[in-house]
């Protein structure tokens, strides 16, 4: 760490302590060549996870997102809010898991889905419709088929 003052690469740690968010750790250093005291902090650098849209664009991960698509898809379907939000931490858990900069909607989406056919078919269809963009009743019947066993 250069000294502020002198601009000189020589210093000592004298005293260390957590910031008062408690994200930040405070150090009072002394520079070994003017014998000047001066503070600085550190704190931890998330990483964002990115989602890569269909047409390449990169937003920010938010789960929030994903809440939301999921209450839509959900309304007046029997599902609590303690539910919700187990799933919506599943997912963002695995995507952080399996995922260190860079994730495909798609992906987001299957993971979705996945969960949402283990909750509520019901629900389930209805985001499958808007994710995988049905044009006609014969999607919807498609992907249902296999769900009642009455694929051929």
């Amino acid at each position: 760490m250069k000294c502020p003052f002198c601009h000189k690469d020589n210093d000592k740690v004298i005293n260390t302590r957590s910031g008062d968010d408690g994200t930040t750790v405070r150090r009072r250093r002394l520079c070994c060549h003017c014998n000047k005291r001066f503070t600085t902090y550190e704190r931890v650098e998330m990483t964002t996870i990115r989602v890569v849209k269909r047409d390449q664009t990169r937003v920010p991960f938010d789960p929030q997102k994903i809440r939301q698509g999921i209450e839509r898809a959900c309304w007046k379907r029997p599902i609590s809010d303690e539910q919700l939000n187990d799933v919506v931490a599943s997912i963002a858990g695995d995507i952080d898991a399996r995922y260190d900069s860079e994730v495909p909607s798609r992906e987001i989406g299957q993971l979705v889905m996945s969960r949402l056919r283990n909750i509520d078919m019901v629900a389930y269809i209805r985001f499958a419709s808007v994710y995988l963009e049905f044009q006609e009743a014969r999607d919807f019947v498609k992907e249902i088929q296999p769900m009642l066993g009455l694929d051929k």
